[in-house]
C-alpha cells in the first residue's frame, strides 16, 4: 500500500462492487471529515462493503460508510456510521441526479484513497447484476484462470 508517483494512496477498496453491480462511468469526489476519522483512514479502519450514495436536496450524501473510532480521540470521536457530506460541483451533482431518476442506476463507493494530502472517495454509476449475470463473470474468470494455468504447463 505505498504512495507510487502521482501521490495516491489507497486506504479501501470496495470489492463487493464490483462482484454485485456494472459499473458504467466512474467519478471522484472530496469527502468532508472531521480530524479523527482522517487519522482512523490513516490507520486503514474503513468499511465500504455496505456503502452507497444518495443525492438530498442538491447535495451528494455517502452513508453506511463505517470508519472505525480513532484509538486516542477521546471525546473528539463522531459515530462511525455518520452520514458525510461528499464534495463535487453542482452541475456534476445535477448531472448524476438525471442518471440515477432516469435511468434507475446507483452510486456506489468503488474506493478511498489520499491524493497527496487530501481523502478522495472513487464512486461508480451503477447498473445491479442478476444472478445469471453473476455465473457468467465467474464462469469467464474461471476459464481465464484454466487458459492460465496451461500457458504456464506449456512454457515449462
Amino acid at each position: 500500500m505505498a504512495a507510487d508517483k502521482s501521490g495516491v494512496k489507497i486506504i479501501a477498496v470496495n470489492r463487493k462492487a464490483r462482484h454485485d453491480y456494472f459499473v458504467l462511468e466512474t467519478f471522484e469526489a472530496g469527502i468532508e471529515l472531521v480530524g479523527t476519522e482522517v487519522k482512523a483512514l490513516r490507520q486503514g479502519g474503513v468499511n465500504l462493503k455496505d456503502s452507497w450514495c444518495s443525492i438530498d436536496e442538491g447535495e451528494l450524501f455517502v452513508k453506511g460508510m463505517h470508519i472505525s473510532p480513532y484509538e486516542k480521540g477521546n471525546i473528539f470521536n463522531r459515530d462511525p456510521f455518520r452520514v458525510r457530506r461528499l464534495l463535487m460541483h453542482k452541475r456534476e451533482i445535477m448531472r448524476l441526479l438525471g442518471r440515477v431518476k432516469q435511468d434507475g442506476l446507483t452510486l456506489i463507493p468503488l474506493s478511498l484513497y489520499f491524493k497527496n494530502s487530501r481523502v478522495k472517495l472513487e464512486m461508480g454509476l451503477c447498473r445491479g447484476k442478476q444472478l445469471h449475470d453473476k455465473r457468467q463473470d465467474m464462469a469467464r474468470r474461471d476459464a481465464k484462470r484454466e487458459i492460465d494455468r496451461a500457458m504456464k504447463q506449456r512454457q515449462r
